[in-house]
């Protein structure tokens, strides 16, 4: 098998691998879907693994106290951008930005 045949059945198989993730949970759980623990999930998880990430964003800059002003400014600016305009990828974007300009020009570390 020539490379190209090789890195095409590569594609197509983490292509069907992302698709069936992604898809099987909606086609077997289509009957429970007004199931009161559903909604309970669908409800308090998103928060939760947000707070999660938060944790697992910080956790090295809380420790070590490196690029910890730079997180924090990052931090504060997606919060409020997300409050502002409720657009969860201006927000993420500006703040990876902003994060990345300070560290990169050392303003606040």
């Amino acid at each position: 098998m020539d490379s190209t045949a090789y890195l095409l059945s590569v594609v197509l198989v983490a292509a069907v691998a992302t698709f069936l993730t992604r898809a099987l949970p909606f086609v077997l759980l289509y009957r429970w879907a007004e199931h009161p623990m559903l909604k309970h999930l669908g409800r308090y998880l998103p928060p939760v693994l947000m707070v999660l990430l938060l944790i697992y964003a910080l956790k090295d800059a809380l420790i070590t106290g490196a690029d910890l002003l730079p997180s924090l400014a990052a931090l504060v600016v997606v919060a409020v951008l997300h409050l502002l305009l409720r657009n969860p990828l201006i927000s993420i974007l500006s703040g990876t930005g902003m994060f990345m300009f300070l560290t990169q020009t050392g303003l606040l570390g």
